[in-house]
């Protein structure tokens, strides 16, 4: 039996260690989601009711950012895994060669930029209904026109052009590196910031169901997260986005009809 390499060695403990990191971060980013509910559930309905009335202030906008962009970190970096680790592999194959050097954090920080600029609109959103009263004490949509005209929208972008673009770089990561690598720190910022960009125009409309569904609902938060991983990774994951399109389209358009029932 042939013994691996060095090289091969480093590679293989280099894959350890950020896929360690990667599990560690999202595990993480859960058990806070899974506090929050908890919280939120333990909290006595008048408590909630009260909580959710009042004028947002400063500090409810910071907790309502720090909400969304864990929320972000959980739902997307699985998803970001595949390209995390096909980069790592690279600088790490280049620090064997005595080339220059990048940690993948920093790839990591980029991409996590977008996401977390994400969750500051998303927070400005979620304030903008607040106010409105457009969202239950549970934050869940009040409006079935409203979250209705959301599904259709989203059902019809899984079949944009602009969505195949964005899709079709987040599924190939080997594309990806080849056709927009960049040496150095700032480039690897950069080269973060150009995957989170395609991965964010990609996703955003079903990261704003949230507000259709819950934003603290873990089951739906659970099942975002799984599809965006099946159609990122899995073979025919494209088509099943778009049947799923479909099924928003018919979700949304029941949901409007039945309000005026």
């Amino acid at each position: 039996m042939q013994q691996a390499t060095p090289l091969e060695l480093i590679l293989k403990r280099d894959r350890a260690v950020v896929m360690a990191g990667i599990v560690g971060a999202v595990a993480l980013a859960w058990a806070y989601l899974l506090y929050l509910s908890w919280e939120m559930q333990t909290m006595a309905p008048e408590a909630t009711m009260m909580a959710q009335m009042k004028p947002w202030g400063a500090v409810d906008f910071v907790l309502t950012f720090i909400m969304w962009a864990v929320m972000m970190t959980a739902m997307m970096l699985p998803s970001a895994a595949p390209m995390m680790l096909l980069f790592a592999g690279v600088h790490r194959r280049r620090k064997a060669q005595q080339r220059p050097y990048v940690p993948a954090g920093l790839f990591l920080l980029g991409y996590l930029i977008l996401w977390y600029g994400f969750a500051a609109l998303a927070s400005a959103v979620q304030w903008g209904l607040h106010t409105a009263a457009l969202l239950s004490p549970l934050m869940v949509g009040t409006s079935p026109v409203l979250g209705g005209a959301m599904l259709v929208a989203a059902g019809v972008f899984q079949w944009s052009p602009l969505k195949s673009v964005c899709l079709s770089h987040c599924r190939s990561p080997l594309s990806f590196l080849m056709t927009e690598w960049r040496e150095g720190i700032r480039g690897t910022v950069v080269l973060g910031l150009r995957h989170g960009m395609f991965c964010l125009g990609c996703c955003w409309v079903l990261m704003a169901l949230l507000f259709v569904l819950g934003v603290m609902n873990l089951l739906w938060i659970a099942a975002l997260s799984g599809f965006v991983l099946i159609e990122k990774l899995a073979p025919a994951g494209q088509w099943v986005g778009r049947f799923t399109g479909v099924l928003l389209v018919g979700s949304g358009a029941w949901m409007i009809l039945a309000s005026f029932g």
